[in-house]
């Protein structure tokens, strides 16, 4: 709109300074202007309006024509630009569904991670509560300690170390005799798990009278324990001066000898050894060491006639090796000894070839007089 508006006032100004200039000229022409300026202004006004109309049309033709190919190249423009974009726009889509339909992937699989998950904790659960039923009953606590000392003992020790559920003199059956060298001798293991009034302790349920009362309780039980393996399972001169008593439960082993030194000093005075299933298993790694010391010791002797036996094997072996090494030298003297009378014989051969052979008269050779004429 600013371009017409300038067009137009450009037009009206040619026109205007035009039409002054002629009224100027038939002004200075003219004798009478009074009788014939007004016909002739009539016409050169409707001239000049004619002539500004026909400019105004066509300057109005060409404003429309411009404005019309204006019209299109935006129109072009625009649809070029609304491509443009709308491309971007499923680019974008396309990759936002991808985006979405990875992450709804992934959160499936997790989702399939997490029931796994759930349902290896539901029977992890059920297998704790079906554990904790089967420590409820005292014989079943008594084999599951039993199992725990076994499988112990056989991941460490030899099977000549050791014997489970082994008859003493007396008649008693202990769950695990180890058989160390002297003078520690035999030695018995027996498991033992007092749980319950352990887990009476730390009851919430109950009132501090009666967790007091199972402690009291707990500390008597594992008194009579102690006193029961150092009863049946210590004799003098068949066993070891002491025993061993396992408990299978960490948690257990830490309560006693952290709230309850006394029973530990009880036991230590018995002879009896308490342990868990992490001191066991250092306990079993010294015996091993030991059994091992031994076994090396008793077998030293072999081991000495048989570095001797590697010695003399040695001392041969060196001798042989001399020797061996006196024929390689003597084979490599011979070797170039022969090399020299092949070179001699490979010049004397180039000599005849070239006919380099000296003629010498032999002793034995009679040479004739020519003949006479």
């Amino acid at each position: 709109m600013a371009e017409i508006a300038v067009a137009i006032a450009v037009v009206a100004l040619i026109v205007l300074v035009w039409g002054v200039r002629r009224i100027a000229a038939l002004e200075h022409g003219l004798e009478d202007p009074a009788a014939a300026l007004t016909p002739l202004l009539e016409e050169k006004h409707r001239a000049m309006l004619t002539d500004l109309h026909t400019g105004l049309t066509q300057q109005g033709d060409r404003l429309g024509r411009h404005l019309t190919d204006s019209s299109d190249r935006l129109s072009a423009k625009i649809d070029q630009r609304l491509d443009q974009i709308a491309g971007k726009v499923d680019e974008r889509l396309d990759e936002g569904f991808k985006k979405t339909n990875e992450t709804f992937v992934n959160v499936m699989q997790r989702l399939a991670t997490i029931d796994e998950a759930q349902k290896k904790i539901e029977t992890l659960t059920g297998s704790v509560v079906s554990l904790q039923e089967l420590l409820g009953d005292k014989r079943s606590r008594g084999a599951f300690g039993e199992v725990q000392l076994e499988a112990l003992v056989r991941n460490v020790l030899p099977p000549m170390a050791f014997e489970l559920q082994y008859t003493l003199s007396n008649g008693m059956r202990v769950d695990c005799a180890l058989r160390l060298p002297p003078p520690t001798g035999l030695v018995t293991v027996d498991s033992k798990f007092p749980l319950e009034n352990y887990h009476r302790m730390f009851d919430r349920e109950v009132d501090e009278s009666e967790r007091t009362l199972a402690q009291r309780q707990f500390r008597a039980d594992i008194r009579k324990h102690v006193d029961d393996i150092a009863r049946k399972y210590i004799i003098a001169g068949e066993t070891s001066d002491g025993a061993v008593m396992f408990i299978p439960a960490e948690a257990v082993f830490a309560e006693i000898h952290a709230y309850h030194a006394e029973v530990v000093e009880y036991a230590n005075a018995k002879r009896v050894w308490i342990v868990s299933p992490t001191t066991l298993m250092a306990v079993l790694n010294t015996a091993r060491a030991v059994l091992k010391d031994v076994e090396t010791r008793r077998h030293i002797h072999i081991i000495k006639e048989e570095l001797g036996k590697l010695g003399i094997d040695f001392q041969r072996f060196d001798e042989r090796m001399k020797r061996l090494a006196d024929h390689i030298r003597q084979a490599n003297q011979d070797a170039e000894e022969v090399q020299v009378s092949s070179r001699k014989i490979s010049q004397r051969f180039q000599q005849i070839e070239a006919a380099e052979i000296e003629e010498k008269p032999s002793a034995n050779v009679v040479r004739l007089e020519p003949d006479r004429k």
